[in-house]
């Protein structure tokens, strides 16, 4: 009998008539015994997911500038916003390679501000030395800021996206590393390199204002063609030097070229299990407004810690286009904002096997992973510069409840594990966990044990506030989605992988990492990523990505045939190294997935990274809560459940004059 049919049954023996009708008098006795075992066997044939559901929830409103990560969750929705807002503002239509390229830079322009980022300790030598970071999501949800290289560098993914292989490149000019695109059609015939620098707000036409120019090309008459006063409806309406005005000076040279700089990775998911929410702040400080967690430089700016950029147009988004003068200085202008997850949980119910990866009647061990990036309040908060590096951080992980047992942390897909003593309420592993998007840990205690103990676990990361959904005045539509998938990765770090490496080795022609989803969830799509050293200047390689679903029997495509295109004027210095990347559907499979890393140029791979996106067990429903105020005045907020659902636009949340959101809560129900 089917769980439906055993349900109609109980709902009917249940009823108190129709029990009455059911059973002749004096048999009910030992009917009743037999409707007990009906129930037990129902209990225990429902499988856990029916207590608890999981997704991985999505939000839009109709904020004009800032409506949430639905908006740019994947290249598809984000070049349709970037489209409709460039329309919006300019009135000019996205079908050209110019203004298609123009839309994706005014985009990130009032998106993604300068700033440094701390490292994630990629290559294994620390956090000093452990470099940017390269993947475009990472860089767009958990961060929203970067250096100069740094952003220009994950630009290239969506460039390359956006209009072909190679057609971005970051490209390096006096004490700056710039950016230009490979334009097609009209005034750029079959094809001409164009500047387009998003972290100095620059682009430069020429003196009719036909095309963009490229910096070999500006840098012969520079003082002329960057100086905003000359002939200033050249520029369509964007501003030269839009931070400030000696930002183009750097043009005077073209030094350098780096070719395949950036990658895409797994999309921006934030799976929540059952007893988990996430809540994310627009502003630093958390609930009490002075619990400062980040991932960044510490400017101490204004007296606020952490990253901040003063000179941007983020935040002040209408006033860029068509703007006579550079981004006003306010001291924080952009900061960052903060993703808490608080997971407690029900080791009574089986719920919490949602998140469990291992586990006996001796130890329970439990998985996280966040698109975004696990953050620390420095051991000296008004300390300037990398003090997230320093060793006794707080507030990034922190457990709580009465449980006794040991724990133990791993950060390397559990190649590796650090004791961390005894549990107890208020317990703080943020040094250990700092600075990653992934841990497991480990409790020495069976479920059984650990039950009544109240244990739960707060995560707080760092993320962009840009991509927080914003509530606007006079009314806010939200658009929720739910697509009801986790992601499961070997990397982005070198020893995250290295725990998968089934075959060859890094650091040679050649490796393949082996993973599977963590509970035989179906896996529905891999992305995969190779770092190669690639010579300066590249010389010619093909580079593939295999996957196979059989142990390595047989093999399909992910990429193949990748290479560096080079399109001239190219200056005399390159970047020794490229990325290849790619993501491939997957027909639901259970089993290991082998990512296969080759190239026919011999080149060394630094290291690699796979990930598997796969549906989750019965994606339930979704509790919404955003908090805001107006005009100043007290918190407010209004809730909503959705169902589990591709996309819902059924709520409307009666918003007033001079609203400010303070924070968005997702809650699985």
């Amino acid at each position: 009998m089917g769980n439906t049919m055993r349900w109609k049954k109980l709902n009917s023996l249940l009823d108190a008539r129709a029990f009455r009708l059911a059973f002749p008098r004096g048999a009910w006795e030992r009917e009743w015994v037999v409707l007990i075992l009906v129930v037990a066997t129902i209990l225990v044939a429902l499988p856990h997911s029916a207590f608890a559901q999981s997704n991985s929830p999505q939000l839009r409103t109709d904020h004009p500038w800032y409506p949430g990560e639905l908006s740019c969750s994947s290249f598809d929705r984000l070049f349709a916003t970037q489209a409709a807002l460039y329309r919006r503002v300019t009135g000019r239509e996205v079908k050209t390679d110019e203004d298609k390229a123009l839309a994706s830079w005014y985009w990130r322009n009032l998106n993604y501000y300068h700033g440094e980022d701390a490292s994630m300790n990629y290559w294994g030598d620390g956090y000093a030395k452990g470099g940017k970071n390269h993947e475009y999501w990472t860089g767009l949800f958990a961060y929203g800021f970067g250096l100069c290289g740094t952003t220009h560098a994950q630009w290239v993914a969506e460039l390359d996206t956006l209009l072909g292989p190679c057609r971005s490149r970051v490209t390096g000019v006096s004490g700056h590393n710039s950016f230009e695109v490979w334009l097609t059609g009209g005034a750029y015939g079959n094809g001409k390199w164009a500047l387009l620098d998003h972290d100095i707000c620059t682009v430069v036409f020429n003196e009719d204002g036909s095309r963009l120019l490229s910096i070999p090309e500006i840098a012969k008459d520079l003082k002329k063609l960057t100086n905003a006063n000359f002939k200033p409806e050249r520029q369509h309406g964007w501003l030269i030097g839009g931070l400030h005005r000696s930002d183009p000076s750097a043009y005077d040279q073209f030094a350098s070229a780096e070719y395949r700089a950036g990658y895409a990775g797994p999309p921006p998911l934030f799976h929540l299990r059952a007893g988990e929410s996430l809540r994310r702040y627009l502003k630093p400080g958390l609930d009490d407004g002075k619990t400062f967690v980040y991932w960044g430089l510490n400017y101490m700016t204004d007296g606020i810690p952490g990253p901040e950029r003063s000179l941007t147009w983020v935040n002040q988004p209408e006033k860029m286009f068509n703007s006579k003068q550079p981004s006003p200085y306010h001291a924080g202008q952009a900061r960052y904002s903060n993703a808490v997850y608080t997971y407690k949980p029900d080791f009574a119910n089986g719920s919490y096997k949602e998140a469990v990866i291992d586990e006996s009647d001796k130890h329970v061990t439990f998985e996280f992973y966040t698109p975004f990036v696990i953050g620390c309040t420095p051991a000296n908060p008004t300390k300037k510069g990398f003090a997230v590096y320093d060793l006794g951080a707080k507030n990034g992980l922190v457990l709580m409840g009465n449980a006794t047992c040991p724990a133990n942390i791993s950060v390397d897909q559990g190649a590796t594990w650090q004791a961390v003593g005894s549990c107890k309420d208020g317990l703080d592993l943020t040094d250990f966990v700092k600075g990653f998007q992934q841990y497991r840990i480990r409790f020495d205690a069976g479920a059984k044990q650990l039950a009544g103990t109240g244990l739960s676990m707060r995560t707080v990361c760092q993320c962009n506030a840009c991509l927080v959904p914003h509530l606007k005045d006079d009314g806010t539509k939200v658009t929720f989605s739910s697509p009801g998938y986790g992601v499961v990765s070997a990397g982005p770090t070198k020893a995250q992988a290295q725990a998968h490496v089934v075959a060859g080795k890094f650091d040679s022609n050649t490796v393949t990492l082996e993973l599977a989803t963590p509970r035989h969830e179906k896996a529905v799509r891999l992305c995969a990523a190779g770092w190669q050293a690639s010579s300066s200047p590249p010389t010619p390689a093909k580079y593939f990505i295999d996957c196979s679903i059989d142990g390595g029997k047989s093999w399909q495509s992910v990429v193949k045939d990748w290479e560096i295109i080079r399109r001239p004027p190219d200056p005399a210095d390159f970047w020794s190294q490229s990325i290849s990347w790619g993501d491939v559907e997957l027909k639901n499979v259970t089993g290991p997935v082998r990512v296969r890393f080759r190239n026919t140029g011999g080149k060394n791979y630094r290291r690699a990274e796979a990930h598997l996106v796969y549906d989750v067990a019965q994606p339930g429903e979704t509790e919404v809560t955003f908090a805001w105020r107006e005009g100043g005045g007290a918190i407010r907020t209004a809730r909503h459940v959705f169902a589990n659902t591709k996309e819902d636009t059924s709520w409307s949340i009666p918003t007033g004059k001079n609203v400010e959101t303070t924070w968005v809560e997702y809650k699985p129900r």
